[in-house]
């Protein structure tokens, strides 16, 4: 396990070693050249004002979102809870297409936030609404016995012990927005991803490119280490005698219309905009639209998806027995390997798997095998968040049993821990399956001649204006997603014990 881990580990230093690479073999005064051009310091303050602008938005519509979906009365919670996830199943830059049909002059800084927050807020959603499931009201009650009303209880009391969801949501948030390419593209907003892709379709790469590579590696690893200083050594578990009750409801009274309206219109602009402009160009196009090839792309989606998925299971599995199994320094020195990558935009990885390729295992140039390792670098951290909790809930007691009959570990390992850790591999898998069908940047720079999926198909075709025919592969993608995103939310509320 160790040494499948090790490998794993430096595999996903080939892109950090790439950006080094790149920077000494510029040598330093084309590098000090290309980060001081007045371009970069536009990038700049386009991505640090994108960040600023979208993270409040997002962290109040998602905290707004998960308290009447966790903690009031509100009829049909449970349905608004997968309507608040199922934007997951609607890729960013489907989410720009379906706005830039809608408003054709709804471009710039403005556009981009606003199209961000209904992107990504489902992503704070999740760990702030698994955190509201979990709070014991013990807290809550003893500072409504002091006299605080219902406001100062949340903002005393509730806010604080949600930190951890808030700041895991804000990370991954950010992070997407560094690498975002298809939404700020169609939408034509300037960030640091659009323009090392400018630079590879126009000259498949060079110093700009590669500087510009260095500066988006450096943003996502000040991101990790501001996040790694924000979290405090405070505990969040119940320690004491009995068990945590459950949170009674909240009633809503005079507020339940408003409480309804506001979520309709928060599931009218994050899915009903969508879904009526691809049926708006779907009934233009007619029938001519449905072509053969749609179905090809399709099965290239499910084809590559899969592997994917599979690829960065395995990959990710050695790794996840180290850390519930084999604690240690050994042990989280690896860990920050895996996690690091996945943080890194995919134009990065493309552009080092690019290089890597080009001048030293040639033969895999532009082959299905470097995709699948750009989809293992790219989501080795989502696999990791479903199996590393299966695995802690499995026995090691049975494990160490079954050496004792006999088995190898390897082979105990494989019958006994495996089995039992059945769910979460299946949640690992699905979970890097929802991100491998929709992705999009590292597809585009390193999949073979001749691959259509669903998402590089509707790329191409968007990048010709032609809408209509673009939006069957919209759809489809959508609706093959949206059962994911459904088995996600399942397993997200039977993880906090609901």
């Amino acid at each position: 396990m160790t040494w499948a881990a090790l490998l794993v580990a430096l595999l996903s230093l080939v892109p950090l070693g790439f950006v080094a690479w790149a920077a000494i073999h510029a040598g330093g005064p084309v590098v000090v050249a290309t980060l001081l051009r007045p371009r970069v310091l536009e990038l700049l303050v386009n991505t640090l004002l994108l960040e600023a602008l979208t993270l409040p938005p997002a962290i109040a519509l998602a905290l707004a979102t998960a308290w009447l979906t966790e903690r009031t009365d509100l009829p049909a919670a449970p349905a608004w809870a997968w309507l608040a996830v199922a934007p997951l199943a609607v890729p960013a830059f489907v989410q720009s297409y379906a706005w830039n049909t809608l408003a054709p002059g709804f471009h710039g800084l403005w556009a981009a936030v606003a199209v961000s927050v209904l992107s990504y807020y489902p992503f704070l959603y999740m760990p702030i609404a698994a955190q509201l499931r979990r709070l014991d009201p013990a807290l809550e009650d003893v500072a409504a016995s002091l006299g605080n009303g219902p406001w100062r209880r949340f903002h005393r009391v509730v806010l604080p012990q949600l930190r951890l969801g808030i700041g895991a949501g804000s990370i991954l948030v950010a992070l997407h927005l560094l690498s975002e390419y298809g939404l700020y593209a169609m939408i034509r907003f300037d960030t640091f991803t659009t323009a090392i892709m400018d630079q590879f379709q126009s000259s498949y790469g060079g110093p700009a490119a590669d500087m510009m590579s260095a500066v988006l590696v450096v943003m996502c690893l000040a991101l990790l280490f501001g996040d790694g200083l924000l979290r405090r050594n405070e505990r969040y578990a119940r320690l004491g005698p009995g068990s945590a009750r459950v949170a009674p409801r909240v009633r809503l009274g005079a507020w339940r219309w408003p409480s309804i309206a506001f979520l309709v219109l928060c599931a009218a602009l994050v899915l009903g905009v969508p879904a009526v402009i691809m049926g708006r160009w779907i009934v233009a196009g007619g029938t001519e639209i449905w072509r053969p090839e749609l179905v090809s792309a399709f099965w290239q989606t499910v084809a590559l998806s899969t592997a994917g998925a599979a690829a960065t299971t395995v990959a990710a599995f050695p790794m996840a027995w180290l850390c519930v199994r084999r604690p240690g320094w050994a042990q989280r020195v690896l860990e920050a390997c895996h996690l690091y990558v996945s943080s890194l935009p995919g134009v990065v990885v493309g552009l080092a798997l690019v290089a890597v390729t080009v001048r030293v295992a040639q033969p895999l140039y532009q082959t299905a095998a470097t995709v699948m390792v750009a989809y293992v670098l790219l989501f080795l951290s989502r696999a990791l968040a479903g199996l590393r909790p299966s695995l802690a809930q499995a026995p090691v007691e049975l494990e160490r049993a079954a050496q004792a009959l006999g088995r190898s570990p390897m082979r105990a390992t494989l019958e006994v821990t495996l089995r039992l850790a059945a769910p979460g591999v299946a949640a690992s898998f699905g979970l890097v399956a929802l991100g491998t069908a929709t992705e999009l940047t590292a597809t585009l720079m390193l999949a073979p001649n001749g691959t259509r999926t669903l998402a590089t198909a509707f790329w191409s075709l968007t990048s010709e204006l032609d809408y209509a025919a673009a939006a069957p592969y919209a759809a489809v993608m959508v609706i093959a997603t949206l059962p994911l995103t459904l088995i996600l939310h399942a397993q997200s509320r039977r993880m906090s014990g609901r």
